[in-house]
C-alpha cells in the first residue's frame, strides 16, 4: 500500500461519508468499539456463558479481537485527523510522557 494507514483510513471514511460526523459523535463511536473490544477479550479469556451464543474456536475469537481493535484504531485515526495530529506525533508524545514519568529519559 503506497499510502500510510492514516491516509488510507481518512480516504476510506470520506468515501463512505463517515467523516461527516463531528468529534463528539466520533468519540461515541470510539466508545462503542472499545466496548466491543472488551466483549471480544472477555469471550477469549473467560467465555460468554450465554445459552443463546455458541462457543467459538479460539482462532475465530482472535480474528474478532483483531477486527475490533481495527475499529478502535480507525476511530482514533479519524479523531487525530480532525485535529491535524499524526499517529507518529501521538506515539512520540506517549513515549516521551512514559520515559519522563518513569525517569528513563537518559536511557
Amino acid at each position: 500500500m503506497s499510502k500510510t494507514a492514516q491516509e488510507w483510513i481518512h480516504q476510506f471514511y470520506i468515501q463512505r461519508g463517515w467523516s461527516n460526523y463531528g468529534p463528539f459523535e466520533r468519540v461515541g463511536f470510539l466508545m462503542e468499539e472499545v466496548g466491543e473490544t472488551a466483549r471480544a477479550i472477555r469471550a477469549m479469556e473467560i467465555g460468554r456463558d450465554r445459552p443463546d451464543e455458541a462457543a467459538l474456536p479460539q482462532e475465530e475469537l482472535r480474528q474478532e479481537l483483531i477486527e475490533e481493535l481495527g475499529d478502535v484504531m480507525g476511530n482514533i485515526i479519524i479523531l487525530a485527523n480532525m485535529y491535524d495530529v499524526t499517529l507518529e506525533q501521538i506515539l512520540d508524545a506517549h513515549k516521551n510522557k512514559l520515559m519522563k514519568r518513569y525517569n528513563l529519559e537518559n536511557q
